[in-house]
């Protein structure tokens, strides 16, 4: 949950600073950094529906470059459409739709990269908690001798 949410914020961060540089607008840029995202969930939603249909999600798992390519292709209209309807310039609307998903996919990559560091970290952590203790386990599990032990 913690990664979504950060994804989420940055993903906010991104539709709000580009859509208040190309509008100027703070209201209208948080308009659309709110809405743009929203709106993409619920299309996700209906669009990974109809991929669930048999013949479409066999062709899924066969190349999923194709649907890849057909949320793309959602995420970018929507984009258009949402920017469009709140500031009424095509123009605005086509450079929010074509920048924005842009960033947000090299914002998409460091954030993965992030959190895949810090799950190979906590897997380490947990390996080399897991050794220490099984080598405890292995010492305390060892034979004792019956030679006498010396107290200094």
């Amino acid at each position: 949950m913690k990664k979504t949410f950060t994804f989420a914020i940055l993903h906010f961060s991104v539709a709000f600073t580009l859509a208040y540089l190309l509008t100027g607008d703070i209201i209208i840029g948080s308009l659309i950094a709110m809405t743009e995202p929203m709106v993409n969930t619920v299309v996700f939603y209906f669009h990974e529906k109809v991929w669930q249909r048999p013949k479409l999600n066999r062709m899924a798992l066969i190349s999923p470059s194709k649907k890849t390519a057909s949320f793309a292709v959602l995420h970018f209209s929507v984009a258009f459409l949402v920017t469009y309807l709140l500031t009424g310039d095509a123009l605005i609307g086509g450079l929010m739709a074509t920048i924005e998903p842009s960033i947000n996919t090299i914002v998409f990559y460091f954030h993965e990269r992030f959190w895949q560091r810090n799950e190979k970290a906590k897997i380490t952590l947990h390996c080399h908690h897991h050794n220490l203790h099984q080598h405890g386990c292995e010492i305390s599990e060892a034979p004792k001798s019956n030679l006498p032990t010396k107290v200094y």
